[in-house]
C-alpha cells in the first residue's frame, strides 16, 4: 500500500516566486506529498521543470482549472495580480513610480474572481483543506497598496479571504508582511492578527519562510479554521523557528 498515506496537494500560482518554492518543497517530501502545480502558460511550466504534474489553466476561467483540482486533498492558493511599473520612471529625478495592471489582470479579476473560482472548484471536488496566502494590510481600506494602479488589491484579497472563511471548507489564511528574497529557515517567525504587526519593526518575511509555513500548516489540525499574520524577526534576533506546533498553538483568530 505504498503511497496510500500521501497527501495530494495542488499549488496554484506555482510559477510565481513564492509558488515555485512551495512546489519544490512538496516535491522534496515525496513520502508525504504528491505535488501538483497550476500555471497559466507553457513558458511558466517549463520554467519550473515542465513535469507532468504541472497543469495549465487560467483561474479566471473556472472550467480550465477543474482537471488540476480533481482528486486533490489540499489546495494552496498563491495566485495574485501583479502590478507593472509604467516605463519612463527615473529614480534620479525623485518622485514615485506609477503602476498599472494589464487588461484582464486586475486584482478584481485575479484576486477575487480567480480565487473564488478556485475555492468553488475545490469545494465541488471535495478538497479537505484550502490554504490561501493573502497579505497583511487588509484591515485598512486606505492602505497604500490599494492605490497601486487603482487596483484596490488588498480590498479584493480580503473579499476572497472572507469568501473562503464562509465556504464550509476547512481553511488556513496566511497573511504575510512584506516579502523578501532572503534565505529561509534562519529567522524566528512571528504570528499576529488584525495587522497589529504593521505597527512594529517586524513586518517583513523571506518568501522561503512563507513557503515553509504553507507546507507546515498541512500537518497540524490547529491551523484549520484559522487566519493569521506572519512576519519574521531579523536574522540573529531570537531563535530560528523549528517547532511549528508551538508556533501554530498561538493562533486564535478565525478571520
Amino acid at each position: 500500500m505504498a503511497g496510500s498515506s500521501q497527501t495530494t496537494v495542488l499549488v496554484t500560482g506555482a510559477g510565481g516566486r513564492t509558488g515555485q518554492i512551495v512546489y519544490k518543497k512538496l516535491k522534496e517530501k515525496r513520502d508525504q506529498y504528491i505535488a501538483r502545480g497550476l500555471v497559466r502558460s507553457e513558458e511558466s511550466k517549463q520554467k519550473i521543470g515542465g513535469a507532468d504534474d504541472i497543469f495549465l489553466g487560467d483561474i479566471r476561467n473556472a472550467e480550465s482549472i477543474v482537471p488540476a483540482i480533481q482528486g486533490t486533498d489540499a489546495l494552496i492558493i498563491l495566485t495574485s495580480a501583479v502590478p507593472q511599473m509604467k516605463p519612463g520612471f527615473d529614480p534620479t529625478k525623485g518622485g514615485r513610480p506609477e503602476f498599472y495592471f494589464d487588461d484582464g489582470a486586475y486584482p478584481e479579476q485575479v484576486d477575487w474572481i480567480g480565487q473564488k473560482n478556485q475555492i468553488d472548484a475545490a469545494k465541488a471536488a471535495g478538497v479537505k483543506h484550502i490554504v490561501l496566502v493573502g497579505s497583511m494590510g487588509g484591515t485598512n481600506p486606505n492602505h497604500p497598496l490599494n492605490s497601486l494602479g487603482n487596483g484596490n488589491i488588498l480590498v479584493w484579497k480580503r473579499k476572497a479571504e472572507e469568501y473562503l472563511s464562509n465556504s464550509g471548507v476547512p481553511y488556513t489564511i496566511i497573511r504575510p508582511g512584506g516579502l523578501r528574497d532572503k534565505e529561509g529557515g534562519v529567522r524566528e517567525l512571528i504570528v499576529g492578527k488584525d495587522d497589529e504587526l504593521l505597527q512594529t519593526e517586524t513586518k517583513t518575511i523571506p518568501r522561503a519562510d512563507v513557503a515553509e509555513v504553507c507546507v507546515q500548516v498541512l500537518n497540524y489540525e490547529e491551523t484549520k479554521l484559522k487566519a493569521f499574520d506572519l512576519a519574521s524577526k531579523p536574522e540573529g534576533a531570537g531563535e530560528p523557528t523549528k517547532d511549528f506546533k508551538a508556533l501554530f498553538s498561538q493562533l486564535t483568530s478565525r478571520f
